[in-house]
């Protein structure tokens, strides 16, 4: 199954990836598409352009053609002028004919020179155009040649994709069919093992298996039971003390009614418990319907969908009075003492509220996709019910992360909120209970602890493999506790057989003593020998007391002993307080190490997983400033390939408008050059006109 449901996901991956591909291929598509249809436009312009430069030269040839003409025709009224030079001699006549031909000769000169400047003027024009117009194409065709390639390369591997996915598709769904086939089987072989065997056969291993889930099974409810009583006393501590403040701020209901919107929300808090009562009651129903005379699986369950139904009933309330949590913070915002940083904390509990809401939309979803199968059958596949637990496990880490943030947001606005000068004590007792509400969400929304479906599978192989040496080693511990068990009661004892043994040579050496004592009297001995014999007799105990502390027991309860011996050593009843009151300080000295170590215990299991989040933490910030180092040093390449394109262009630019200018220089040395000749020329003849 865990082959299968890798596969699968293998599968949704790469489905996933090749949607992906294909949405890019499309908008490449689409740029290819844009980017041609602009290459066509600007070839038309470039088209339209060349007709223009075509019609130019037309013109600049008939302009050249014309200039030619008149510069012929200046030439025959130079030799004009000349010949009316040599005519001028005969009279006044020829003197107003030369002035006319001069006129004449000036304003062909002015109009050759302004037809120069618009020749001039028009080439410089169109050699700016078609500059611009081919650097243009050039760029667009690179661009549409880099969009062909990139468009080829990406066609090319959305056809090797396609193709490894069809063939992955093709195993998958025949490894599928394979594991369908297999676990048809399977159900079928434990359908007809419980339809013949387990009626009849009480001693069968599957009714050792069935007590073994029924056990799980009702541990587990047990768990979920408690951790549903902690949730429902915290929800309605929370919805009760939120009432409570809508009717204390912004308004005092007392002093002055408040707003319609506060009052509808009143009432539907009032509303909670018909809501979240049931939700502990039909999870209680589920825990009582697990029995040793049931098989408790997902089908089996049928008070799963009482609880999944009372389960949405309490999502459909959140979402009733959500938009008028949003509101009523709004209208704490619109306070005439709401200062702005607790206008950002009413901000971020109106998003708190939203993000609650919607994980447990999220929850109820998987809850009734758990609940399906005890109403239809096979609704949903074995494969899929590990990835639903796993999904139910993260709503639940995100719940607790969700109302975390939302007691840290109550926490600070309760702080800000003490600071302002109407705050009453009132305000601030609901406030109170109000976030000890939130604490305690906080709290029974921590409890579940889950273990990721990979990972248990990774621990059930290693568990499997080591199976061997794990019987061994329980056999060996177990061979030695009973060991130690039997060299325990040994030691006990005849560390009671020492005692007894000191309580009777104690008992023997007072008797001696008294006996000495007697002997002593009856010769006439002094006091000194009394003296002696209680010495003698606390030496013995203290020689008692000392050899039991080195065995390991107090001196009180050894000196105890001896003078409870003392009284009476015959007396059974002594005896056997003295062999009580021994086990009993035993069995109070192993409590209290017993109790030292699990205190310990818990202590380590504590700082286990404290470290164990601040690792995870720490991979989870490291691999997001990963991320970013790498973004960055994208980005940085991008703008250092930008800045070095832009430059290159720059320079390029510069180049061109270098190689224009000195044309444009050479061009206009050559005209004026031209309209000097011209110039002096015409003063020449007008001065051999005046001469004459």
């Amino acid at each position: 199954m865990a082959n299968v449901t890798d596969l699968q996901a293998k599968y949704s991956k790469l489905a996933q990836e090749y949607s992906k591909l294909r949405a890019q291929n499309q908008v490449l598509k689409k740029a290819v598409v844009d980017e041609q249809a602009n290459s066509a436009s600007l070839k038309e312009q470039l088209k339209q352009r060349d007709q223009s430069l075509r019609k130019q030269e037309q013109e600049m040839d008939s302009l050249s053609f014309r200039n030619q003409q008149l510069a012929k025709r200046v030439e025959l009224l130079q030799e004009e002028l000349a010949t009316c030079e040599a005519k001028s001699k005969k009279g006044k006549h020829g003197l107003q004919t030369q002035s006319v031909f001069d006129e004449d000769l000036q304003k062909k000169i002015e109009e050759n020179e302004r037809l120069h400047i618009q020749f001039y003027e028009a080439d410089e024009q169109h050699r700016k155009t078609e500059t611009e117009l081919r650097a243009r194409l050039e760029r667009l065709e690179k661009d549409a040649e880099q969009h062909q390639a990139v468009v080829d390369g990406l066609t090319t591997k959305y056809v090797e994709t396609i193709e490894r996915l069809q063939s992955d598709k093709a195993r998958l769904e025949q490894q599928l069919r394979r594991c369908q086939s297999e676990l048809n089987r399977q159900v079928k072989q434990s359908s007809s093992v419980i339809q013949e065997k387990v009626p009849f056969n009480d001693t069968s291993e599957y009714l050792v298996l069935s007590e073994n889930i029924y056990l799980k099974a009702r541990d587990v409810a047990g768990q979920a039971l408690g951790f549903i009583q902690d949730l429902v006393a915290a929800l309605l501590n929370f919805h009760s003390y939120t009432e409570q403040r809508v009717h204390i701020y912004p308004l005092d209901s007392s002093i002055e009614p408040i707003s319609p919107l506060n009052q509808k929300f009143s009432q539907y808090l009032h509303e909670n418990a018909a809501y979240v009562r049931p939700l502990e009651d039909s999870f209680l129903q589920l825990y009582q319907s697990i029995t040793e005379d049931t098989v408790t699986v997902l089908e089996t369950v049928v008070k799963l969908k009482n609880f999944a139904d009372n389960f949405s009933s309490y999502v459909h309330f959140l979402q009733k009075i959500l938009p008028y949590q949003l509101k009523s913070l709004e209208e704490e915002c619109e306070a005439p003492l709401c200062t702005a940083a607790l206008t950002v904390k009413n901000q971020e509990l109106q998003s708190d509220s939203k993000r609650v809401t919607s994980v447990f939309e999220k929850l109820q979803n998987y809850i009734n996709l758990l609940a399906l199968p005890s109403v239809q059958q096979d609704a949903m596949p074995q494969s899929n019910t590990s990835a639903v637990f796993t999904q139910l496990a993260a709503c639940l880490h995100s719940l607790h992360d969700a109302v975390k943030e939302m007691s840290k947001h109550y926490n600070q606005k309760a702080v800000i909120e003490q600071e302002l000068p109407t705050v009453t004590q009132k305000l601030c007792t609901t406030t109170e209970c109000l976030l000890g509400s939130l604490c305690s969400l906080t709290s029974c929304t921590g409890k579940p602890q889950s273990v990721p479906y990979r990972e248990a599978l990774s621990n059930r192989r290693i568990l499997t493999s080591s199976t061997e040496s794990r019987e061994g080693l329980t056999q060996q511990v177990q061979q030695s506790q009973e060991k130690i068990a039997r060299l325990e009661q040994e030691k006990e004892h005849w560390l009671l057989e020492a005692q007894l043994g000191k309580v009777r040579l104690e008992k023997e050496n007072q008797r001696i003593t008294e006996l000495e004592a007697q002997l002593a009297a009856a010769l006439g001995g002094s006091p000194n020998s009394q003296t002696a014999a209680a010495s003698t007799l606390t030496q013995g105990q203290e020689e008692a007391a000392t050899e039991l502390k080195a065995a390991g027991k107090e001196p009180t309860l050894c000196t105890s002993l001896v003078l409870l011996s003392d009284c009476s050593v015959g007396d059974e009843e002594s005896r056997e307080q003295l062999i009580k009151s021994h086990y009993m300080a035993r069995v109070g000295e192993l409590t209290t190490q017993l109790q030292i170590s699990d205190s310990k215990a818990v202590h380590f299991h504590s700082e286990c997983r404290a470290l164990a989040k601040r690792l995870a933490i720490a991979e989870k910030s490291r691999e997001t400033l990963s991320e970013e180092v790498k973004l960055a040093n994208q980005n940085i390449t991008r703008l250092q390939d930008e800045l070095a394109t832009t430059k290159r262009s720059y320079e390029d630019q510069l180049s061109m408008m270098s190689d224009h200018l000195c044309s444009m220089n050479e061009t206009l040395s050559k005209q004026r050059e031209e309209i000097d000749t011209l110039k002096m020329g015409s003063k020449g003849n007008a001065k051999k006109n005046k001469g004459r």
